[in-house]
């Protein structure tokens, strides 16, 4: 090993271990068998539950995704996919609506372009686009999008991050109470220590883009949103933290947080457990839908 390779980079971690700290697929004993659950549990759920599909949300992009309905009148939960912002589909994640489906809340599960065709601020402004047009859209298709509901794993947790984020609401014509609850999972939250892995070879990080896309750089004065923030408890030490430090930095800053434990899931598995209508996930975020649909809005 090189002096520069063991060099710290941060958090006093030289570059090997930081690979190895943000190696997701290498955290478990065998990815494809984990992706392989993703796509039979899909399936499932795009076989037995009514939906619209290819929806365009973003006609800028062109990216679409799934609204997958559970009445009339139902709240609606954004769910984003994982995949290091170069993998992964709405079509892979549908098993994200088998859950809350079972409890009358709808599930929309989008695509957003992916890298490198795609930098971080695009997709950043793909998925916030989704939400704009859910709170545009969604009533034409029997929802109540009084709040809208998101929810993200990974890469997609750390979008999901990037809705509570300051400053856009706004310039998306949306207004200030516009999100309910937020799903994080196991979200990447703090972008700078990624530039020292690989995830940096297809996502070309800078400081600028570092700053502006670090979802704890950018935890709003005020917010009407609830977070709910889990990661697995098999996962690396620094998913692990980087979890924790957000949702301490969100409870700082006088916004509602709620910290759940999954000892016993790994980082992909977590989300896997959206398809049990009985899960620990799933009762969390229907619970605090409900809360908000009753106005307890903090």
């Amino acid at each position: 090993m090189s002096m520069d390779a063991a060099a710290p980079l941060f958090r006093g971690m030289d570059q090997p271990t930081l690979e190895r700290e943000y190696n997701a697929r290498e955290s478990v004993a065998s990815y494809e068998a984990e992706h392989a659950r993703y796509v039979a549990e899909s399936e499932q759920v795009r076989q037995s539950r009514a939906a619209k599909r290819d929806i365009v949300y973003d006609p800028q992009s062109g990216a679409m995704l799934d609204l997958y309905l559970a009445g009339e009148g139902s709240p609606v939960f954004l769910w984003i996919h994982g995949g290091y912002w170069r993998g992964g589909s709405k079509e892979d994640n549908a098993f994200a609506a088998g859950g809350l489906t079972a409890h009358g809340i709808s599930v929309a599960v989008m695509d957003y372009t992916l890298a490198p065709e795609a930098g971080i601020g695009e997709m950043v402004r793909q998925v916030r686009s989704a939400v704009a047009w859910l709170r545009d859209n969604g009533a034409e298709n029997g929802l109540d999008v009084e709040r809208i509901h998101v929810g993200g794993s990974s890469a997609g947790g750390h979008l999901a991050g990037m809705v509570l984020a300051d400053g856009w609401l706004e310039a998306f014509d949306l207004p200030p109470d516009a999100i309910g609850t937020v799903l994080a999972l196991s979200g990447l939250h703090e972008l700078e220590p990624l530039q020292h892995t690989q995830v940096n070879g297809w996502m070309r990080f800078d400081t600028a883009s570092i700053a502006e896309n670090s979802p704890i750089r950018h935890i709003p004065a005020t917010s009407w949103a609830r977070l709910i923030a889990s990661v697995g408890g098999l996962e690396t030490g620094e998913f692990i933290r980087q979890t924790l430090d957000y949702a301490a930095a969100w409870k700082a800053a006088g916004h509602a947080a709620q910290v759940i434990d999954m000892p016993s899931h790994n980082h992909f598995d977590i989300a896997l457990s959206l398809c049990e209508p009985d899960g620990v996930l799933v009762e969390a975020v229907r619970a605090s839908i409900v809360r908000d649909a009753q106005g307890e809005i903090v």
